[in-house]
């Protein structure tokens, strides 16, 4: 219920103008966010990079219903793109791209979004690095795996996410777990509906863990997205069932979640990669990691008392 109740929140005008005057350096944002410029991103990738795990970057935006403003996400991709290479720290980085943010939601969205997700593509494999397409809510799944399979027929490395509380997400890891196919599987952070998706904590956990044996038991690249240790624990099974070696799947957490269990993952020798959101629109992202967690909720409420 709390999770739902954030949520809802998360789209009220009144509560977005309050939470997004908050400095991003301060309380409960900084957790989450590495800052807002491009800087910002270089910085806490060297820094992730220099302690063994890898990265992937998350230009904050979403929903996007201008023109302009998607043209401002690609170019602000190309940008950090040139500044990864630039510092030679493009090997360990990849960056995560919502569709939303790049032109989905336009007239002629899938289009749009296809053109201008080839130009980050580009940009990425200029730099010795990939892309993967971020998950939304469910109502854009079609549209994204169809833009997926258009962009891996000139970029292979570009990776696919799916949600585990979505019903259809067994089969689609089915047909996504192919050679070469990299295939981030998290939970899912929308509010969707009992129709599409699973509800409850134990049945989405059921689900992930049918899909991760799906990934695990094709010849594919699972990237492992979970904080449940318990996840963890069933994953390193699976890759001892089905004879996987170190390199052949990676684990991924979010920025400012187990960092303890990061590091001893990275220290284990597995590929351990961090996704990072950075930028001026994290507001949205913020508050489904509010919904993922509610014992933040706490510290959240002290930071808006003592905001400014």
């Amino acid at each position: 219920m709390l999770r739902r109740t954030l949520l809802a929140v998360s789209r009220s005008d009144r509560i977005k103008h309050l939470v997004s005057s908050m400095p991003v350096s301060s309380g409960i944002v900084a957790r989450y966010v590495a800052g807002e410029s491009v800087d910002d991103a270089v910085s806490a990738t060297s820094t992730l990079m220099d302690s063994g795990r890898l990265v992937t970057l998350d230009h904050l935006g979403e929903d996007t219903v201008d023109g302009s403003q998607a043209q401002a996400t690609v170019d602000a991709y190309v940008l950090l793109l040139q500044r990864l290479a630039d510092k030679g720290l493009a090997e360990g980085a990849e960056v995560s791209v919502k569709l939303s943010a790049v032109g989905q939601a336009l007239d002629d969205g899938h289009r749009i979004a296809l053109e201008n997700a080839r130009v980050i593509c580009s940009a990425a494999a200029a730099a010795g690095t990939t892309v993967t397409l971020d998950a939304e809510d469910h109502t854009t799944t079609d549209s994204t795996l169809e833009i997926l399979g258009r962009l891996r027929a000139d970029f292979p490395g570009t990776g696919a996410v799916v949600q585990a509380y979505l019903r259809r997400t067994e089969a689609d890891c089915r047909d996504l777990a192919y050679a070469g196919s990299r295939v981030r599987l998290c939970k899912g952070a929308y509010k969707e509906p009992e129709s599409v998706a699973f509800q409850g904590k134990h049945d989405v956990n059921l689900s992930y863990v049918r899909c991760l044996k799906a990934l695990m038991a094709g010849p594919g690249y699972p990237m492992v997205a979970t904080h449940d240790p318990r996840l963890v624990a069933i994953a390193a099974e699976l890759v001892a069932r089905n004879n996987r070696a170190q390199g052949t799947y990676e684990y991924q957490m979010l920025f400012g979640i187990r960092p303890d269990e990061q590091r001893r993952l990275a220290a284990a020798g597995e590929k351990m990669r961090v996704y990072v959101p950075y930028g001026d629109q994290w507001y949205g992202y913020l508050m489904r990691r509010l919904a993922e967690r509610p014992g933040n909720l706490a510290f959240f409420a002290r930071s808006l008392l003592t905001k400014g």
